[in-house]
């Protein structure tokens, strides 16, 4: 069986890049930073769902005492928790890559039920489907290309999506199109692409049976989260999930996703099909969690877990490999450059 490192660094380029990598850096600081650990993993973990529960928890309080002055300081909430679910699904993503944790039982059962339940994925589908992102990046059968094609675009356009994410368009399309994939009506993916599946063997029973196997964990846990909340009389709390899911974690995916690839070049170079992002305080609070920002290295040595990114980072720069990282608001006003 292959190893992770053969799934997902396929490829001339990639095979090139990580070469120059060996003879810049050497074998001993790769395969140091390619050191996976299960404390990191879980700290990573336990970091993220303290400051979910911290946000409902101050959500909950300022409506209980706060009243109609509770509103913009339960949407400020609702921003952040938008960035931690965020989080979550980039620990599904490490999950995804094997590197959350060193055990790979461990690796594979903290990330199906704490971080990719959560947030509607489903590790294996998401694992095969990343894989493909990997091998093509930046080319015409990179599977990511619908998140950033259009850009650069107006900054009323872009202004369109933001409004789009915000006000709940965005979220809602796409927990439909989530529970169409897991019903086997469409081909499961995370770029929002509709590719219809012809089953003509296929009827209404099966397509339910086929969600509800698919979509198992998350009903799992959300069903136990609202009981939990239910018996507490903190409905409230599930209710709060629910909105930052629907209406702030979409701006935060999409602002994630321009910083990374768009406006980047179309070729198999990761230097040029790929950005790091500098990040600030508030940048890595909504865009940026578990050092996803560095995203030149992720793709560099998928194999380097992301508590190692930033000293990968700061050796990949002293080295002059990668150029000097964009803010965020930098990339937007790149993003919205057209017209």
């Amino acid at each position: 069986m292959k190893d992770d490192r053969d799934l997902f660094e396929t490829g001339l380029l990639r095979e090139s890049a990580r070469q120059r990598l060996n003879d810049i850096l050497g074998e001993d600081t790769i395969r140091r930073l390619q050191q996976r650990s299960d404390f990191q993993g879980a700290i990573g973990v336990a970091k993220c769902w303290f400051a979910i529960f911290l946000l409902l928890g101050l959500s909950w309080l300022a409506m209980d005492i706060l009243n109609y002055w509770s509103i913009p300081l339960v949407a400020l909430c609702l921003l952040f928790l938008g960035g931690r679910i965020l989080a979550l699904a980039i620990l599904t993503h490490e999950g995804a890559h094997r590197t959350l944790f060193a055990n790979s039982k461990l690796n594979d059962t903290v990330t199906h039920w704490l971080c990719a339940a959560p947030v509607y994925l489903d590790l294996l589908k998401y694992r095969h489907h990343h894989a493909q992102h990997h091998i093509h990046t930046g080319t015409d059968k990179d599977v990511d290309l619908p998140l950033i094609e259009g850009f650069p675009t107006t900054r009323r356009s872009l202004l369109r999506k933001f409004i789009r994410d915000l006000t709940g368009q965005t979220g809602l399309k796409s927990v439909i199109g989530l529970a169409m994939m897991n019903a086997e009506l469409i081909r499961w993916n995370v770029a929002g692409v509709v590719e219809k599946l012809n089953r003509d063997d296929w009827g209404t029973l099966k397509h339910f049976r086929a969600f509800f196997v698919n979509s198992r964990r998350t009903l799992i846990f959300h069903t136990a989260f609202f009981a939990i909340a239910f018996s507490l009389s903190l409905t409230e709390l599930f209710a709060l999930w629910w909105a930052a899911y629907l209406f702030t974690y979409p701006f935060c995916i999409r602002v994630r996703a321009i910083a990374e690839h768009a406006v980047t070049e179309r070729t198999g170079d990761m230097l040029k099909n790929t950005r790091t992002t500098r990040a600030g305080i508030m940048a890595r609070a909504l865009f940026a969690p578990c050092h996803v920002n560095f995203h030149i290295e992720h793709h560099a040595l998928v194999s380097v877990p992301f508590w190692q990114l930033p000293e990968l980072h700061r050796l990949m720069q002293n080295h002059n490999i990668t150029p000097p990282p964009p803010n965020y608001w930098q990339v937007l006003k790149m993003a919205s450059s057209a017209g």
